[in-house]
């Protein structure tokens, strides 16, 4: 096999910004002529992609993007949904293989390493350079024995890491000299550089700061990385990177599940100049003024119904469809506004029936089987092509299915009301569609801004791009990675 490069970019922390990180070095080392690929051996996110081969992070995939290349399960081989405080289901290589507490995962992660070095080792295959992407921080030694996430792979790899802190939080040098001290001297050798990321202001103000790490460390720096402002034109991947926004007439209220899953149908949405989309928080009512509400999918459909109800957002729900409002489900959203959700099986949980929220004419029986699948549907009302995903497990059936939203491959896809107020649909990415997006906004009564949604991601990551070309030492960069 060939000798490709590689480098593992880890973090003092969670949401330190590694994953733009690491998007912007891989569209920057593509614009070099350079074959590029990226990889996350663990990532640990409800906000997945459909990729060739099963789901990965929704993170991989647009690194992916940031590389001109298809997403692929061996860019993410472990992939773990929460789906309570407690548990998760283990995604490998792709396909669920099950679900389990997290005391469970620590003694399984162990044998998970064969399956992550076989994909890493294909994907430097195709490659010249693989960027790698941590999760959490190597700092977390309680976590060190079997990890595959961090320096557990990166040991095992036989890869050189760089370190990214975050200056937002305060305590940078803290952040990075603390790193050192804690890990053993064999990690420590591992850590050839440290980046500093997000700072607001001027950065030769940081200089000294700089200094001490480099003095205190000994790895190189390789640069303080400005606060990029275009990062809001880029799928977020994490809940807490949700904002509301828009400043349009046409309001948009999105209940923030406990659970929410998939939640980049909002990204597409949130850059729409003529909207407003409000993330409505636990405890806080659905706006009055809203002419529509989104309900988001959701990992656990059953469990978030119930944190639906104990916000009191069905009362809410009920009063903005008597003043004419309008709801669209997706996904899980979709299986909460039929009569009943059937978990005869308990796939969810214990056996049961819940009654749903009952405003469409559906209803949804679990199994086991999950639904992972690219699709390519036609848009009843308008004619709009869409190519979106399904991620789901369960079927839905009643009534209201005789009024699809879409048709794929000659079958009805999704529900609506007899009224037309209420409608519900297993399809993801949806409004990532121009032409359909724009149609449905103008059915809604919301005017179409005619946005090219998906230009502007590629420009907002050659922005990136140009942004870490510009403050970060690449060369340095390209020369340690081995």
């Amino acid at each position: 096999m060939q000798k490709t490069r590689a480098i593992m970019i880890q973090g003092t922390g969670s949401n330190v910004g590694k994953s733009l990180l690491v998007a912007g070095i891989c569209r920057a080392f593509l614009r070099r002529g350079l074959r590029v690929r990226p990889f996350k051996p663990q990532n640990m996110s409800n906000n997945a992609a459909v990729a060739e081969g099963g789901e990965i992070g929704r993170a991989q995939a647009l690194q992916a993007l940031a590389c001109g290349v298809e997403p692929h399960v061996d860019m993410n081989p472990i992939l773990l949904k929460p789906e309570s405080e407690t548990g998760a289901q283990v995604v490998v290589q792709g396909q669920r293989l099950t679900t389990l507490k997290a005391r469970e995962y620590g003694a399984l992660k162990a044998t998970l390493m064969p399956r992550v070095l076989e994909s890493f080792d294909r994907l430097r295959a195709v490659a010249d350079i693989v960027i790698i992407e941590g999760a959490g921080s190597p700092a977390e030694i309680n976590l060190r024995e079997g990890d595959i996430a961090n320096m557990g792979f990166a040991e095992a790899a036989c890869i050189p890491v760089l370190l990214v802190g975050d200056i937002e939080r305060g305590g940078v040098i803290a952040q990075i000299v603390g790193t050192k001290a804690v890990i053993s001297g064999a990690d420590a050798s591992r850590i050839k550089g440290f980046i500093v990321n997000k700072f607001r202001g001027d950065p030769s103000l940081f200089d000294e700061g700089f200094k001490a790490i480099e003095a205190h460390t000994g790895w190189c720096g390789l640069g303080t990385l400005p606060w990029f402002e275009a990062a809001h034109r880029l799928p977020a991947e994490d809940t807490l990177d949700i904002r509301s926004g828009g400043t349009g007439s046409y309001h948009i209220a999105v209940p923030q599940l406990s659970r929410m899953a998939n939640f980049d149908d909002l990204d597409p949405l949130m850059a729409e100049p003529n909207l407003r989309v409000t993330m409505v928080p636990a405890g806080q009512p659905l706006p009055g003024d809203a002419d529509l509400v989104l309900i988001p999918g959701s990992k656990s459909t059953i469990k978030d119904l119930a944190f639906f109800r104990a916000q009191g957002w069905d009362i809410d729900l009920h009063a903005h469809l008597r003043r004419g409002g309008k709801v669209l489900g997706i996904c899980g959203g979709y299986q909460m506004l039929g009569q009943h959700i059937n978990d005869p099986n308990g796939v969810e949980g214990p056996p049961c029936t819940v009654a749903g929220l009952g405003y469409l004419d559906v209803e949804t029986d679990m199994h086991a089987a999950k639904q992972v699948r690219r699709v390519k549907a036609a848009h009843i009302g308008s004619g709009a092509v869409v190519s979106g995903y399904e991620i789901h497990i369960g079927s839905t059936h009643g009534p209201d299915r005789a009024r699809p939203i879409f048709n794929v491959k000659g079958q009805p896809e999704g529900a609506t009301s007899a009224n037309g107020q209420v409608g519900g649909t297993y399809l993801h990415g949806l409004f990532s569609e121009d032409s359909f997006r724009d149609a449905w906004l103008r059915a809604q009564g919301a005017d179409g801004s005619g946005l090219a949604y998906g230009a502007g991601v590629e420009e907002a990551l050659d922005a990136l791009a140009d942004h870490i070309e510009a403050h970060l030492d690449l060369d340095t960069l390209l020369e340690l990675a081995r």
